[in-house]
């Protein structure tokens, strides 16, 4: 077995493992509950950690996280037709001047 990543809580480790799952990847979690360990022990060393458990699929498990780690983000900001306010992509009206968005803006 192979760590291929590690963090301060489990929702990325979670996430990574649940995907690569998907792939036919098979993985474990480590650490879940050490949580409470940090002060006793060093704190890195109470991280959750992903584990890979066919070393030989080590290279394709280490792209898709990198991969999944890099993804942009599905849709993008854009900018308010009207008042040319900067809006992150998860409002359907302008804050500023209340215009309803709709499609991709700009």
């Amino acid at each position: 077995m192979k760590k291929l990543y590690s963090a301060q809580n489990i929702s990325l480790p979670a996430y990574l493992k649940t995907a690569l799952e998907e792939q036919g990847i098979v993985c474990i979690l480590r650490n879940e509950y050490l949580a409470g360990g940090a002060g006793e022990l060093p704190p890195t060393d109470c991280w959750p950690e992903l584990w890979l458990v066919d070393d030989e699929r080590y290279a394709e498990a280490r792209k898709l996280v990198t991969a999944l780690l890099a993804a942009p983000e599905e849709h993008e900001s854009h900018t308010c037709p009207d008042c040319g306010e900067h809006l992150e992509p998860q409002f359907s009206a302008c804050w500023r001047c209340g215009r309803e968005l709709s499609g991709s803006l700009g």
